[in-house]
């Protein structure tokens, strides 16, 4: 026949995983000890981070003890309770104050003398609080046999760790929440950072607007700097999948043994170090959008599997025989010309074909017409913010000069040029950024290399100028991957001509 005590136990053990709310077990864990021992008050405290105990429950006790914190120091019996790891018993006749007389509801209440007992509540070594019991009855805990109070108060610490733990992780997840909700915000908001007023972006940006709402893959391409992952992030703010992850992956960086692993996830034991099952990229943008960032530099027999799994929908985990069926929406990236590597049998012309359902291409920085003082003056915001110099800016003949540049590193390359110049600027207490802030960075490469072309000793002109056009077209054909077509277009000229030209000038390649 179960004891009132097992019932009890029984009872809080089952609570730990219900549904009941923090404060519901808290109160089922005191209405457990008017169960289980023979007094008439009792009151569950909480340690919290500045050493005060809190009251969280109370049976027999004014609720106004709940809005009290009690610090140990200024309590002797509450001091005495927490610094032993038995249970403390406080007679009659004690000369400790109660922290709880007045607050007792017993028709006695007024009546000081009564029994009080309480035992610390420890997980390990970690002090986590406070039971009291309080009886109007003298003697009432002569009886009471010490490990079954001791078993009682390790099981309500175990509960006050599991709610701890419970709250922690609710926490954990509201941080995540608010984390994922400011991300997708800012993602969002990632379209109002396409700077510029050219014909150039004002194209961009009907390309974004038209393909956004669709679920079409989407190809991006442009050189370095030129911010690719800054439009795949507009597409996808702009989508219907806004409201979901957007996972970035970047092919250069997967090491080709793991890259499958990583993108498609593997089972327990599928390879040496896989002591547990992962989810790979794809399956964690289920339902959102899979940026794959350098998608040029992927290995062949990896793109094989990469197409396998978007004509198909459905992937395997390294390692298992199950199929998971996927809906993701693929945004691709490259600053190489995929239809050379394609040529060249370096990429799949089907992937190719794949990806590349809506081409959006990323001007250079040198190709969009006024947009260099724009991108000036909000690149420049953010030094001022950091530095706190609001009055900062950059003087018009350093604009002009700017705006001659090829900037090869577009975009980054520029804010990277300017914030070095604004450093020297703010290190001189100079709120004007000039010329000479910039060394010899605002010369052009042009410039720079014009000097080899000019001779030092007497030299017939044609041959000064058959020499530049061979080094033009050679430069021509390594811009274009070495065809002759895309390179009598970079020059702007016929490519037969071109090529005429180039064998006349011994290049016949």
């Amino acid at each position: 026949m179960p004891t009132p005590l097992d019932q009890v136990l029984l009872s809080i053990a089952l609570n730990l995983s219900s549904n009941l709310s923090y404060q519901q077990q808290y109160q089922h864990l005191i209405d457990g000890v008017v169960q289980v021992f023979p007094c008439d008050a009792s009151c569950l405290l909480i340690l919290d981070a500045e050493g005060f105990l809190t009251p969280v429950a109370v049976r027999g006790v004014s609720n106004t003890v709940l809005g009290r914190r009690y610090f140990p120091g200024a309590h002797p019996r509450l001091e005495a309770i927490i610094n032993s790891r038995s249970p403390v018993r406080f007679d009659a006749n004690s000369p400790l104050p109660d922290p709880f007389d007045g607050a007792l509801l017993a028709e006695a209440a007024s009546i000081d003398v009564h029994d009080c007992m309480g035992c610390s509540l420890y997980i390990e070594q970690q002090l986590v609080g406070a039971l009291t019991m309080d009886s109007l009855t003298v003697g009432a805990f002569d009886s009471i046999d010490p490990v079954t109070m001791e078993t009682f108060a390790a099981l309500t610490a175990a509960t006050l760790r599991h709610i701890a733990q419970l709250k922690a992780l609710k926490t954990q997840n509201q941080k995540q929440q608010h984390v994922t909700q400011t991300l997708i915000q800012q993602a969002r908001s990632k379209n109002n950072e396409l700077i510029g007023l050219s014909p150039q972006m004002q194209q961009l940006r009907r390309n974004i607007a038209t393909v956004a709402r669709s679920d079409y893959a989407v190809l991006i391409s442009g050189e370095t700097g030129t911010g690719k992952e800054l439009i795949a992030h507009a597409v996808h703010a702009r989508s219907q999948r806004c409201d979901k992850p957007m996972i970035y992956v970047n092919c250069a960086a997967l090491p080709e043994a793991l890259a499958e692993s990583e993108l498609f996830g593997h089972v327990k034991g599928a390879f040496t170090g896989a002591n547990s099952a992962r989810a790979g990229k794809f399956e964690m943008a289920d339902e959102g959008t899979l940026f794959l960032d350098e998608v040029g530099e992927l290995p062949l027999t990896l793109q094989a599997k990469l197409l396998r799994v978007i004509q198909q929908g459905e992937l395997q985990r390294v390692g298992s025989d199950q199929h998971l069926v996927v809906n993701v929406r693929i945004i691709a990236a490259t600053n190489r010309q995929l239809e050379i590597e394609v040529e060249n049998g370096r990429f799949r012309a089907d992937l190719y074909h794949r990806l590349n359902v809506f081409p959006i291409h990323v001007p250079p920085l040198r190709q969009r017409e006024g947009d260099i003082p724009v991108l000036a003056g909000y690149l420049l915001e953010k030094v001022r913010q950091q530095f706190n110099a609001p009055n900062l800016h950059v003087h018009p003949k350093v604009l002009t000069q700017l705006e001659s540049l090829p900037w090869p590193g577009n975009v980054r390359e520029l804010e990277h040029t300017l914030t070095r110049a604004a450093l020297h600027a703010i290190s001189q207490n100079a709120t004007t950024i000039m010329p000479h802030h910039f060394g010899s960075e605002l010369v052009a490469d042009d410039v720079k290399n014009t000097s080899h072309y000019l001779p030092q000793d007497s030299q017939p002109m044609r041959a000064l100028i058959e020499s530049y056009q061979k080094e033009l077209i050679e430069h021509a054909l390594n811009k274009s991957g070495h065809v002759w077509s895309k390179a009598a277009d970079f020059l702007q000229m016929d490519r037969g001509n071109l090529y005429r030209m180039g064998k006349k000038l011994g290049i016949d390649r």
